[in-house]
């Protein structure tokens, strides 16, 4: 609701397309998701999942289209209707391991969707990852694919206490993951390195036909469960980053705990990709 709020009493409301989410189906979430997991979520009437997951009479419906706002994003971009899409979903997705749910995460709506994406006709997938946690579970699932680049930021070591950097991949996907773990304290300059000085070349060399944006907001220097400090203007270089790569572009919400942080940043990076598009002047 913090996030509808701002973004209905800003000028830049009008200039959005507001897409109605779909509702993605179990073949859809088992093309990443093992058939038992699905299952038992499916039968389950409620109750903790992990530690920090719960599953409520509403969990199943809304993770369901938090996986079809993905899909419907990646499809819309498939078809040349939009450029670029901002998925703002509930629950968050990418610690979500192919046959457990972790870390407030049910279904991994961004893997769903790199997959889907390969189903209706984008050969190699790049995945951004800059949320604050180390995204386990996207890791886990591509980890093994040399189509999908996994690229993460993150606060290390943290929750979940993965994500260093000797984790490149295995088999036919050993170089296709990069961590670049981040001390406590990190601000604007390293992830100013990280997106202006290391990510361009691992894109320009992978050559992906879609990117996909875990866009985790507990980043910002004002968010109570980490110690990041990334201010409202990095998350803006961050995003002007990841568009500068011309290609079409979908980001899927993660973390963000502060509700001010959160809303900004979101109206931030919508921002960016206006001006992308050149609806907005440059900044």
């Amino acid at each position: 609701m913090s996030i509808m709020g701002v973004l209905r009493n800003s000028p830049e409301w009008n200039s959005l397309l507001h897409i109605k989410p779909r509702k993605a189906a179990v073949e859809d979430i088992e093309m990443v998701h093992t058939n038992s997991y699905v299952e038992r979520i499916r039968k389950m009437a409620g109750g903790y999942l992990d530690p920090d997951t719960y599953l409520s009479r509403g969990s199943l419906d809304a993770a369901l289209f938090a996986v079809g706002a993905v899909m419907e994003a990646v499809d819309r971009c498939r078809k040349g209707e939009i450029r670029s899409a901002f998925c703002a979903v509930r629950p968050p997705g990418h610690h979500a391991e192919a046959d457990r749910a972790m870390g407030f995460c049910i279904f991994n709506n961004v893997a769903v969707g790199a997959r889907y994406a390969q189903k209706i006709g984008y050969k190699r997938v790049f995945i951004i990852d800059f949320d604050v946690h180390h995204g386990n579970g996207t890791q886990h699932i591509f980890e093994e694919d040399d189509t999908v680049f996994y690229f993460s930021t993150h606060q290390y070591p943290h929750y979940p206490g993965t994500g260093n950097n000797s984790e490149q991949g295995k088999g036919r996907g050993r170089g296709f993951t990069c961590n670049i773990p981040l001390m406590s304290g990190s601000g604007d300059r390293e992830y100013i390195s990280a997106y202006g000085e290391q990510l361009p070349p691992l894109m320009q060399k992978f050559g992906p036909d879609i990117v996909l944006v875990s866009a985790g907001y507990d980043i910002h220097k004002d968010d109570p469960l980490a110690a990041i400090r990334v201010s409202d203007e990095g998350i803006r270089l961050i995003v002007r980053s990841i568009l500068s790569f011309n290609v079409p572009t979908v980001f899927a919400l993660e973390g963000g705990y502060d509700l001010n942080a959160l809303a900004t940043s979101v109206m931030i990076t919508l921002e960016e990709m206006l001006r992308m598009l050149g609806l907005l002047p440059a900044a």
